[in-house]
């Protein structure tokens, strides 16, 4: 992992629980495998591991034949993982739902502030109306992700509307008793604020397109927190351009823009510079998740959160 992860992510104290079930070899991040003493690596049972970790594949398994297990500090596990850490029967676990919390958190607010006016601003010389507000307002949610689940759960405590779009979820499924499954186009044509949270596979690269936009209502809000790719970045800009519809977007192509992207002097969208995850203190969380994971792997008790070879298909 990165080298000034370890101190973000982990405090005095978890440091003792972690010291109290584990033997720390390698006091500082390893970032390259290939320059990483042999002797420590035919050592290790456990790797902890975050965003900047190296790739792990079958020929770095080979120099760590005692490796157990995997506890990574942040969501996905596919940018770092490949199938032979399964196929190896290597435990792995995810700090995913920790990392959903800030992000659902954000999509929140932003879903509440889009339906009072607030952000992105209102188009020059409109007046507010009824429409402005959140009492009985519809939202949709594309994707019954980790984040998704989260958002949905949030806005439950709110007088909204909530639909939900994920073609993977069975009828017994229990976020269904907090929004209303329906098809994709349906969600669309009924929903004044939309937030995507569908994973980034083949199939869903561009799945919001200038079709898809032309069902929104007016004046419609469309939030990305997810990929970028998701959604027709150029096609939102055309619908923005025309004032058809609003846009937040915490995930850009290319990220960042430009400074002299369209996308950041159009009125009626707003940009972060993806912020929306774990950030500052909110690091500790994941830290504290890994820790979890790592005492119940010491008492020899199932994982809270594991990945299985089988999640990787329709995993972010």
């Amino acid at each position: 992992m990165r080298p000034e992860l370890p101190a973000e992510l982990f405090d005095a104290d978890a440091l003792g629980r972690l010291s109290s079930c584990l033997d720390v070899l390698a006091s500082e991040p390893i970032t390259d495998l290939s320059a990483a003493a042999p002797d420590l690596l035919a050592k290790l049972e456990v790797l902890i591991t975050g965003w900047g970790s190296p790739i792990i594949d079958g020929a770095a398994l080979d120099r760590m034949p005692r490796l157990r297990a995997i506890f990574h500090a942040a969501g996905t596990v596919k940018e770092h993982l490949t199938p032979a850490v399964w196929d190896r029967g290597i435990l792995v676990t995810t700090a995913a739902a920790a990392n959903a919390h800030p992000v659902a958190e954000y999509t929140l607010s932003m879903i509440l502030l889009a339906g009072k006016g607030v952000l992105p601003l209102p188009a020059a010389g409109e007046e507010t109306s009824p429409s402005i507000g959140n009492y009985r307002r519809t939202v949709g949610i594309i994707g019954a992700s980790t984040v998704g689940r989260q958002v949905i759960r949030l806005l439950s405590q709110f007088d909204l509307r909530v639909l939900v779009y994920d073609p993977v979820i069975d009828d017994d499924d229990p976020v269904l008793a907090y929004a209303t499954r329906v098809e994709l186009d349906e969600l669309m044509h009924r929903s004044t604020v939309v937030s995507v949270h569908a994973p980034l596979l083949p199939q869903t690269i561009g799945m919001i397109g200038e079709r898809e936009l032309a069902l929104l209502p007016a004046r419609a809000t469309l939030i990305n927190t997810a990929r970028a790719p998701i959604v027709d970045q150029d096609a939102l800009q055309t619908a923005v351009e025309q004032r058809r519809v609003r846009a937040i977007l915490d995930v850009t192509d290319p990220e960042p823009l430009p400074p002299s992207h369209p996308l950041l002097r159009l009125d009626g969208i707003l940009t972060t510079p993806h912020v929306a995850g774990a950030l500052g203190n909110e690091l500790l969380r994941l830290g504290e998740t890994v820790v979890h994971e790592v005492e119940l792997f010491a008492r020899g008790a199932p994982p809270a959160f594991p990945v299985l070879k089988e999640d990787l298909a329709a995993m972010a």
